[in-house]
């Protein structure tokens, strides 16, 4: 039988339960999965589904990424509610494809994970499977592993496996109505032009779930653990010295209280140089390679290729002598005399992230 995978939350309990009661039965796992925006997350879900499927024994098929060919099957329905058209449309697609490969491999019959997922219709489901049963002649079954309690058992195994818990479908589109709903920011879609991973990322997710895997390979014991933060976003920012705009780059938590300042270097200080407005403060490219043993040759070169967040973080609370500072700190190759304008837009707001320990 052929198992489409949309995620290893859904996975690891449905095909452990098809394992327990379908013993004699070779499964094959699918992982199709176009709608899952951005690539980044796609590779973290597949990582995880790798895992999975290694512990319990199943082969599994990685599917293309064909988000564009998606997207265009969801064309005019970017305001479908969850479980609405849109639903039914991206089923389709994923069965087409899954029944092709199940058809490929001599496979008669498939089922699919999205059917263990509370926040999917399983009659949405059954309907998109029956109709490629008719048209395909793979037959579609739709194990109902929900009931008698098994969205609970579901969570109690994704807990004991440390599986990564996504907290949306995958979707940009439902994703975006997701964080209107919440009123949250979707920094899932922050892309930094400086290459930095920022914190509580899927970038950052991407790497600890990497090297997750290294310490299992290698059976180092460890524990993935949650803790709230403040988090930040930078949004946008801009420097001009008089009419010009010159290359510039926020420290990590640099904040103004509104989006625009203006001002002139008031007073210099410990090779900081400070705004007479809103607590800003400036240090030169060459006090920044200074004190984080870096080699920049400008600054534009650190606006694309900048340090680890961790390194900034420790420059600012060298800077500014405490761990809880969130003025404005920018980095500039000299410091101008004329009058500054700066653009400065930002988020910080309350967060939870995961921490990789290792317990031995």
């Amino acid at each position: 039988m052929l198992v489409h995978i949309c995620c290893s939350v859904d996975s690891h309990f449905f095909m452990e339960k098809l394992q327990q009661e379908y013993p004699d039965e070779k499964l094959t796992g699918f992982f199709y999965d176009p709608n899952i925006h951005p690539y980044s997350e796609y590779q973290l879900r597949f990582l995880d589904v790798e895992r999975s499927c290694k512990k319990l024994g199943i082969d599994l098929i990685e599917g293309p990424y064909d988000f564009e060919a998606w997207m265009n099957a969801v064309r005019g329905l970017e305001k479908e509610p969850e479980k609405g058209a849109r639903c039914e449309v991206c089923f389709d697609r994923r069965f087409e494809v899954s029944a092709h490969k199940a058809l490929e491999l001599g496979e008669t019959s498939m089922t699919t994970t999205l059917l263990v997922s509370p926040q999917k219709s399983q009659e949405q489901l059954k309907k998109s499977g029956d109709a490629f049963h008719v048209s395909h002649g793979v037959e579609f079954i739709a194990f109902d592993y929900r009931k008698n309690g098994g969205t609970n058992d579901q969570s109690r195994v994704s807990k004991t496996e440390q599986l990564y818990r996504q907290d949306y479908c995958g979707c940009i589109f439902g994703l975006t109505m997701q964080r209107d709903q919440q009123h949250k920011l979707m920094d899932e879609m922050f892309s930094p032009l400086s290459k930095q991973i920022l914190p509580a990322s899927i970038e950052e997710r991407l790497e600890l779930y990497s090297k997750r895997m290294d310490l299992e390979d290698t059976n180092i014991p460890y524990k993935i653990i949650r803790e709230r933060f403040l988090n930040y976003r930078l949004i946008r920012a801009s420097l001009k010295a008089g009419t010009d705009i010159i290359p510039s780059y926020p420290l990590i938590y640099s904040t103004i209280n509104r989006t625009r300042t203006e001002g002139k270097i008031d007073f210099e200080l410990d090779r900081q140089h400070f705004l007479n407005r809103e607590e800003v403060r400036f240090i030169t490219l060459e006090t920044f390679n200074n004190l984080t043993s870096s080699n920049y040759k400008n600054t534009q070169e650190l606006m694309f290729n900048a340090p680890s967040s961790e390194v900034e973080i420790t420059l600012r609370m060298h800077l500014c002598k405490g761990a809880f500072n969130t003025s404005a700190i920018i980095v500039i190759d000299e410091i101008p005399s004329s009058k500054i304008t700066l653009i400065l837009e930002t988020k910080t707001y309350d967060d939870t992230r995961e921490q990789l320990i290792i317990t031995n």
